[in-house]
């Protein structure tokens, strides 16, 4: 057994099992997603864990609707079809017992400070903002998440495409708190299969330099 396997353990999963998933590890998975790093120590994340079947069934339909209404806004059909086509990826998580949404807070930044007085042009501004260190905050956490769920026998799949439904859902689950969004999601529950393999990936060198 290699030295890093709880790594390459995670798979995106988007078919569950019909079986509960015990308080006491929905506990352990988060408690290492809070134990991800995050600038200024800040933990400007929350998370919102949904086990409610109605709720998350719909938490599906409202992206469903969400999808269709926005897919009109589109400039062409071929888009329009794209867009409506994505929508059995955006709602995978209706199979699961467990939905985990995952909210960004308010994080400071040189930019943002910029920005409010007004003290420096846009293109600078948009500049220093593109690392954007508080949503890597919460990469952070969810990715933690997601390696302790899939080591304890989970699956689970990042998801950020629901999120053009983000206010609806926060309304649904009754989740509000002064500067926070919901950034990503994730379903949470027993693989139906053990089947599903990662797809590939670049190889190394095309995606790592070596200064020495």
């Amino acid at each position: 057994m290699g030295k890093l396997d709880f790594i390459y353990k995670r798979r995106s999963v988007r078919n569950f099992l019909d079986a509960d998933v015990p308080a006491d590890d929905l506990r352990e998975i988060l408690k290492a997603a809070i134990y991800a790093p995050s600038g200024k120590n800040l933990q400007n994340w929350h998370f919102v864990v949904v086990k409610n079947k109605a709720k998350i069934a719909e938490m599906a339909q409202i992206v469903e609707r969400k999808n269709a209404e926005l897919a009109e806004l589109l400039p062409s059909e071929e888009k329009r079809k794209a867009f409506r086509g994505m929508v059995a990826y955006h709602t995978v998580f209706k199979k699961a017992p467990v939905v985990i949404l995952v909210y960004a807070g308010p994080y400071p930044t040189l930019a943002t400070d910029l920005a409010e007085a007004k003290a420096a042009p846009l293109d600078l501004i948009h500049a220093l903002a593109r690392p954007n260190p508080g949503v890597q905050n919460i990469a952070a956490a969810m990715e933690n998440l997601l390696l302790a769920a899939a080591n304890l026998g989970y699956g689970t799949c990042w998801m950020t495409g629901p999120t053009y439904a983000a206010e609806e859902i926060s309304k649904l689950v009754g989740f509000t708190k002064p500067g926070y969004y919901l950034a990503a999601m994730t379903p949470l529950g027993v693989p139906a299969d053990d089947k599903g393999t990662n797809p590939p990936r670049k190889p190394l060198d095309e995606v790592v330099t070596f200064i020495e």
